[in-house]
């Protein structure tokens, strides 16, 4: 899987965590030891964190005048791996163009700087036209989870949940009638609609509302660890959620929405008398390590800050105050690898099931017949992929139902954005 995720550009930090002849910073993604820095002229380099001299830690480098420097012997390396300065060799004994850094592409745009891991160093495929990360406005935030990837990314495929994780201890009445989660509340056990599509899997949970029609949320899995949950309004906001694998136990959630209407709802709104739904997400303060970036105070060490008064009284189901952090809470409870031996599914379970046949099976082709993963070669299949949810006509199918609310929905286009060399 590490080799197949690689054939994709995958994001690997915010704009705003590199500046200019700044501090490098450490990264991990798929199990590899990175440092990111940003070069005077505001490039961005991604490589290996051993310089490929004595593997002094280029953490520790002099980021300056237009590459990072290695604190060891001098040796200076631009954002493409090139040796630009070996001052400890003499000058008649230079080899600085045989020399280059384990260094990868990059690319930055609205916000969010890419990386690109496979071998095709020089023939990177396209970006994925995923539609939240095309606009120049996006929101964008991170958090960590002691997890892995996949057991990370279910929680966002897996809709039954919300009805008592979330929102539990509320009643329909505490909501307003055009809340999104109204429906949710009305009616805690909904039916699916699972099928796959070119860009992964989708699935529509479907319940009837108290007007008469049906309320229908809609989500995606998306090649190779994306998410698109249905806790947006499907006609004026786009959502993607990336579960990046730092390593096996580690994963980094970024999470980008753009719209037109005042934000996600169910993660900003309000209870009917004006009392805030849930909490706002609390970071830990950053440290330089390989896992100190977009860190949750509250974790296993402290039971992810639940409150048992709060659990009791009806505060929240969970006891847990920040809706990020139930979801935070429940998956990294399973341990950092979870067995799924243990597990009963149930019917409402399907589309989990559905995600993981469907990545076992494009993984397995790539690594023996060398099949192109889905959407490497073809980036436009993404962006047929919407989430949220919306009311409609009772009795429609998924495929109906989605492209009714599609044919409504505000889109952004691409905008052209210059690489980062």
């Amino acid at each position: 899987m590490g080799q197949f995720m690689r054939q994709y550009w995958l994001p690997a930090c915010l704009s705003s965590e590199v500046k200019a002849d700044g501090d490098p910073v450490r990264l991990k993604i798929l199990c590899e030891k990175l440092v990111a820095f940003r070069d005077s002229s505001g490039r961005v380099g991604i490589m290996d964190h051993r310089c490929p001299h004595r593997c002094a830690s280029l953490f520790m480098g002099r980021n300056e005048e237009g590459g990072i420097r290695c604190v060891y012997h001098g040796w200076k390396f631009d954002v493409d791996g090139k040796c630009l300065d070996m001052p400890s060799v003499p000058s008649h004994q230079d080899f600085k163009d045989k020399v280059h850094a384990k260094a990868y592409k990059t690319y930055e745009a609205n916000g969010l700087i890419w990386i690109y891991m496979g071998e095709s160093q020089d023939a990177p495929p396209p970006l994925p036209e995923i539609e939240a990360t095309m606009h120049s406005e996006a929101e964008i935030w991170c958090l960590q989870r002691d997890c892995n990837w996949l057991q990370a990314l279910e929680g966002d495929i897996d809709t039954s949940h919300v009805g008592f994780l979330h929102v539990g201890s509320l009643q329909p009445d505490d909501l307003t009638e055009d809340h999104p989660m109204r429906p949710t509340v009305l009616n805690r056990a909904p039916e699916y609609e699972v099928a796959q599509s070119d860009w992964g899997v989708m699935y529509g949970g479907y319940r009837p509302n108290d007007d008469g029609q049906t309320s229908w949320r809609v989500a995606h899995y998306m090649f190779p660890f994306w998410t698109q949950t249905p806790n947006n309004r499907f006609v004026t906001r786009a959502i993607a959620r990336a579960w990046v694998p730092m390593d096996d136990e580690h994963s980094m959630l970024f999470d980008i929405t753009c719209g037109v209407d005042a934000g996600n709802p169910a993660y900003t709104s309000t209870l009917k008398d004006g009392t805030p739904l849930f909490a706002p997400l609390e970071y830990a303060p950053t440290t330089t390590d390989w896992f100190g970036r977009w860190r949750s105070p509250d974790g296993e060490k402290n039971d992810w800050g639940i409150d048992r008064d709060s659990q009791r009284n009806g505060t929240q189901f969970t006891g847990i105050a920040n809706i990020t952090m139930q979801d935070q809470a429940v998956t990294e409870s399973m341990g950092p690898i979870t067995d799924h031996n243990f597990e009963n599914l149930a019917p409402t379970d399907q589309m989990i099931a559905r995600v993981r046949r469907r990545a076992l099976i494009a993984a397995r082709a790539f690594a023996t017949k060398g099949t192109v993963p889905p959407g490497v070669q073809d980036p436009s299949v993404f962006y047929r992929a919407r989430a949220g949810s919306f009311l409609h006509e009772p009795g429609a199918k998924l495929a109906d139902a989605y492209q009714a609310a599609l044919g409504k929905a505000v889109r952004w286009p691409a905008r052209e954005v210059e690489a980062a060399e």
